[in-house]
């Protein structure tokens, strides 16, 4: 009978104690898939949804398996954005909570290579990197990977499809022969099918489908706005609502900018988030924005994969998604752990033609919204198909 509790898994003391301070009892589906495996010391590949528990699908088995008095590196994640490794770095380390001997680092671009170097001294077992800057300390010779026993590619499809597929080789390539290897990707694109069959033996592949009961619960609403009237737009809604947290998605660095400062004139707290910024400031404002501090986020896409910030009250795209995969991940912030989430798309009167197709395309159902002449919100009668043949 497969364990359904993490209480059934016959963990350590000191890491089923952090996971029970966690607030954790119930396996997710991937996590029920997954760690009777990994504990196994078995391949993983497994395509699950954002938002579905996959950091401790993985990590929970990394931790368990750890040599507590070895100063090698044994456990190597691979992740694609300097945000996801400094969030899965974060879940580690509440996981190894009562396991002060197990040392957990991240190493990554945007971060001055001296601090890693510093952090390297107290010999991490568990080193979460981005693909390019672990390919800068190997060829320094500042880390060794031959002490690896485990490695994970998270987000292995995105990691990928950003173009690191050869650094991603390279690295796999520098890892002992006899290692496990586990994959966690959202679609089972190509290049991970590639990888898989390049680097993995009698590999275990799990899937867990966006079922009813672990597909994000997102009611979604779309308000036609543009200019300054859009500015106002959302800063009533936000009012209205009475959201504690939100998360607004532009298309541009100059665009987050400029609607954060609109936003702030408004009178509500907010931040801006773009990928040009130090990681120091990133690093920053993300953390101000998961206690609380900052009450609305305006991001580029940067923010938009793989961030897990719970309780975020609402999603709004300010501009129209380019693409609808996009528009996807930017919504599935909200959302997350069961919980019910909601969304709103702005778009202007050119874009009327986009909204019906991403709503095809990604087979959402996205009800139409305005602001009457009181500001109230109000919900717009659909339109009837047309009867014409």
């Amino acid at each position: 009978m497969e364990a359904t509790t993490f209480t059934e898994l016959n963990l350590s003391p000191q890491l089923l104690k952090a996971i029970v301070q966690l607030g954790l009892t119930e396996l997710t589906e991937i996590q029920e898939k997954a760690i009777p495996v990994m504990l196994e010391g078995r391949d993983v590949i497994g395509k699950a949804p954002t938002g579905t528990g996959k950091t401790f699908a993985f990590g929970i088995p990394i931790i368990e398996s750890l040599d507590k008095e070895s100063s090698q590196i044994q456990a190597l994640i691979m992740a694609p954005t300097r945000e996801l490794s400094t969030q899965i770095c974060d879940d580690l380390r509440d996981l190894a909570k009562y396991l002060p001997e197990i040392r957990i680092m991240a190493a990554y671009g945007g971060q001055p290579i001296k601090k890693q170097l510093t952090a390297l001294t107290k010999k991490p077992q568990v080193l979460v990197a981005t693909p390019g800057r672990l390919l800068d300390h190997l060829n320094r010779k500042s880390i060794s990977l031959s002490g690896v026993k485990i490695a994970v590619l998270d987000e292995a499809d995105e990691m990928l499809d950003m173009g690191f597929y050869k650094d991603v080789r390279k690295i796999l390539d520098r890892l002992p022969k006899k290692r496990q290897l586990a994959m966690f990707s959202a679609t089972m694109s190509r290049p991970v099918m590639d990888i898989s069959w390049l680097y993995q033996r009698d590999e275990v592949e799990l899937s867990v489908e966006a079922a009813e009961d672990s597909q994000p619960k997102i009611t979604q609403y779309s308000i036609q706005s543009q200019g300054t009237q859009k500015v106002a737009d959302i800063a009533e809604l936000i009012r209205q609502k009475n959201y504690k947290r939100v998360m607004i998605f532009c298309n541009t660095k100059y665009a987050t900018e400029a609607l954060a400062y609109q936003l702030g004139k408004q009178g509500l707290e907010v931040a801006c988030l773009n990928g040009d910024m130090p990681q120091s400031e990133r690093n920053k404002i993300m953390a101000d924005f998961k206690a609380g501090k900052t009450g609305v986020l305006v991001s580029t896409n940067v923010a938009a994969r793989g961030i897990d910030v719970s309780d975020v009250s609402a999603v709004i795209n300010s501009d129209m998604p380019q693409d609808n995969d996009q528009y996807l991940h930017r919504i599935g912030r909200t959302g997350r752990a069961k919980k019910v989430g909601v969304s709103y798309l702005f778009y202007d009167s050119d874009a009327e033609e986009r909204l019906e197709n991403l709503i095809r395309l990604t087979g959402s159902t996205i009800t139409s919204l305005a602001f009457d002449e009181n500001r109230r919100l109000i919900e717009l009668p659909q339109e009837k198909p047309s009867q014409e043949a």
